[in-house]
Formats: C-alpha cells, structure tokens, sequence
C-alpha cells in the first residue's frame, strides 16, 4: 500500500471510530435516552372504588366488672353464653359488707326508735308549758285583786319561762332525732348499692364474648371479669388511605371479603364516617354494617372491603402508577419531544385495579410516562421502550 494512501485511509478510519463511538455513547451508554414506558391520557367511564382493611367489631359491648377491688366469688355464665338483661352473670366477694348492712339496719331502728322518744319528750314539755303558763296566768288575775303576793306571782312566771325552754330543747331534740334516722337511712342505701354492685348482671340482652376471671381472682375497680356484646350490633371497623377517602359517606355500597371466607363477597353499607382521622397512620376510619349478618363471624377478624363510589361517565383516565410526587406537588412526567417534562395535575378518584381520574392538568392524547428505571429529572431524554 502506498504512502500516499495510507495517509487518507488512517484518518478516515479514525473519524468512522469517533463517530461509532458516539453513536454508542449517545444511544447506548450514559448519554442515551432513557427507556421508558408511556401511556396516553383518554376519556372514557370511570367506576372508582376504595380499598381498605378492616375489623370486624360490635358497636356495643359492655366490660362488666365490679366499681371496686374485691375477689371473684363466683361466675355464672362462660364464652358462648347468650344472656338476657338483667340476668345475674357473677358476683364478688362481699366479706363484712353484709355484716354492715345489718349493722346500719339495727342503727336505723334505733334512730327511729330516737325520734319517738324525743316525740314523746316533746308532748310532755308542750303539756308542762301549757300547765305553767295557764297558772301563770291565773296567779296574775289572783295577784290583781290582792290574794296572792308578788313573789308567787314571779315564780309562777319563771315556771312558764323553763317550760317554754324545755319545749325548744325538745324539739330540737326531735330534729336531730329525725336528722339521725335520714343519715342512717342514707348509710344503709349506701352500702345497699354497694352490695347491688358486687353483682354482675348483663345490662343488656347479648352473648358472652369473654370471661376473663374465675372464682377466687382478685380484680380492681373498672376491670372487666366478663365482655358482653350485643351480636345484632356487629359490624366493620375499616381504615382507609386518607388520599383516597374523599367523596366516601354513609349510605354508600361496600364489597366485604372475609379472611374465613375468601371466596364469597358480602354486601355492606357505609354506616358512619368518623369525624376524627388517625394522624399517625393518615387513615380515614370508616364504620361498615352488613347487610346480612353471615353465620358464624367472629370478633377480631379481618376483611377486605372495597367501598363502590358513584360511576364517572366520562372522565380523562391515567395509569395510578404514573402519578409522582415533586417538590411537594402531584403530576406526572410527560414525554414532549423525547425529552422528560413534569406536570403538576389535580387527581381524583381511582379503582383498584390502577386507573385515576384526572381532574386538571392534562388533556386527552397527552403522552405520560408510567415507569422508568432511573429517576427522572427535567429534561432528561427518554424513549418509548
């Protein structure tokens, strides 16, 4: 090969090197475009639906136990038991409180035996006052017209003023007679609710879901030994995504699947949205009846429920997963010109199975981007994979 050729060929194929390796850099190594996946935004119907967990629960129940520290004497009734209102369920040992009920009994006798007494007193110091002051009163006359001396005239008097003072202290006397029968009164229906307190009894008609003490425990005040609850009453306790509970109220239909029953879908009726969210969680509570109580249902079980909100009939609809979050703001990454563009949209109602309506931000045909495999940032190129 002659020297004169070499000269053309060797920078010749050192530009088709060059131009290869760009070529590599820029669609294949770290300053290609992007694969992506893309979607475009359409209209169409939307039936939205929101996801959540819940528990099964009753929305009355009642812990029974005693309003204060005792020992169990005895308990009833077991798990399982259904119970009436008012039946006796168990009780608690009253050691001498029945002893001081009779004591409080015997004491009331003897207040009501005071008050006679000081009635009786009372009668026959209104009889010596009537006697003192009728003689009194005669000696006066007597002493006007000269048969009687000055002096018996005064004790006469004096007579009259003593029996008055006796009839003041006799009733007195008589009041606090009467005051020491109300106390006494007020003492035994005292202990008479406090001995009607160790006995527990159902408040309400329902079933025995708990017994948590046997005869001879010792409980405090406000410990439950039995948890009754009203099987009529059951229902969900539900927690749902904050950021999808709006346009959620009560009346609305819910599909409830049981952890026992997977394969069965029950129907529910939104009952209650609870005025206060959990903060900690972002999770809106939501109350769930059934509209038929199934068979066999326990307490503490878990469900999925699935609340059915009002069909959309026409809506601009996206992929869930293309929602991002940046900066603090919900949008999307759009692919405008090969190149990633970020777009701040207001999103609304979205279904289980991924789709979101869109509220404002985009319009129908608008190309977004539902995955990429890095992070995208402004202007970064990208291309349909």
């Amino acid at each position: 090969m002659s020297r004169s050729l070499k000269r053309y060929l060797v920078p010749a194929g050192a530009a088709v090197a060059l131009l290869g390796f760009a070529w590599f850099v820029t669609q294949h190594g770290p300053l290609a475009p992007q694969p992506v996946k893309v979607a475009l935004a359409e209209r169409g119907a939307l039936a939205p639906a929101v996801f959540g967990i819940a528990t099964v629960e009753a929305r009355y129940a009642y812990a029974i136990g005693p309003t204060q520290a005792g020992r169990v004497r005895r308990v009833l009734v077991d798990q399982g038991d259904r119970v009436s209102a008012g039946q006796l369920l168990g009780e608690i040992d009253p050691v001498d409180l029945d002893a001081r009920l009779d004591g409080a009994a015997l004491a009331e006798q003897r207040a009501g035996q005071g008050v006679l007494i000081a009635e009786n007193q009372l009668r026959e110091a209104q009889s010596r006052h009537q006697l003192a002051s009728a003689n009194a009163e005669r000696y006066r006359g007597l002493a006007v017209r000269g048969f009687v001396s000055r002096e018996a005239v005064e004790v006469r008097r004096n007579e009259a003023e003593v029996t008055s003072a006796a009839v003041a202290g006799a009733a007195a006397a008589l009041q606090a007679a009467r005051q020491d029968v109300a106390r006494s009164g007020t003492e035994r229906s005292g202990l008479l609710r406090q001995r009607a307190n160790l006995r527990l009894v159902s408040p309400s008609d329902g079933l025995v879901v708990a017994r948590e003490a046997e005869p001879g425990s010792t409980v405090v005040a406000g410990q439950a030994v039995l948890r009754v609850v009203d099987p009529a009453s059951v229902w969900l306790k539900a927690r749902i995504d904050q950021a999808q509970a709006q346009g959620i109220v009560p009346g609305q239909p819910v599909e409830i699947v049981l952890r026992s029953r997977q394969r069965d879908k029950l129907a529910g009726t939104i009952a209650r949205v609870e005025a206060q969210s959990d903060a900690v969680t972002e999770e809106k509570l939501v109350s769930i009846r059934f509209d038929r109580l199934p068979e066999g249902v326990t307490l503490g079980e878990l469900a999925e429920v699935t609340v059915l909100l009002p069909r959309i009939g026409d809506a601009l609809i996206l992929p869930t997963a293309a929602l991002k979050r940046v900066g603090g703001q919900t949008g999307v990454w759009r692919r405008v010109e090969g190149k990633a563009h970020f777009q701040r949209v207001d999103a609304g109602t979205q279904t289980p199975d991924g789709k979101v309506a869109v509220l404002s931000g985009l319009s129908a045909g608008d190309e977004v981007i539902v995955f990429s495999p890095v992070e995208l940032q402004e202007g970064t190129k990208v291309k349909a994979s």
